[in-house]
């Protein structure tokens, strides 16, 4: 998977880590003395999910959100598509094409 700064200005993928643990519960979202807490959220019924990642490589450049925009090959990425997704798929073309933009991984 992409390692995407959402909260950067600009927005940009940055390297390739991969999902060491699927998907559970976020605890940070049931820990009441936590920021991320979600009364509405909860351990049998979880609103907010976390995964574990381990990074893998950083990409040379980071590819940055208006990159992406300008390429027609990636019009259709799901990124662009959907707004404020935390997770999105991306094909292997477009996977392909973000590798080449960034550089080789380091």
């Amino acid at each position: 998977m992409f390692f995407y700064h959402s909260m950067s200005n600009p927005q940009a993928i940055v390297g390739i880590c991969e999902v060491v643990k699927e998907g559970y519960p976020d605890p940070t979202a049931l820990d009441p003395k936590h920021e991320n807490y979600d009364p509405d959220s909860h351990r049998d019924d979880p609103t907010w999910f976390a995964v574990d990642l381990r990074a893998v490589a950083p990409l040379a450049h980071p590819v940055t959100l208006p990159e992406i925009k300008k390429r027609q090959e990636l019009a259709e990425m799901a990124v662009l598509r959907i707004g404020r997704l935390s997770v999105s798929p991306v094909t292997a073309k477009e996977w392909a094409t973000i590798v080449a933009m960034g550089g080789p991984p380091s």
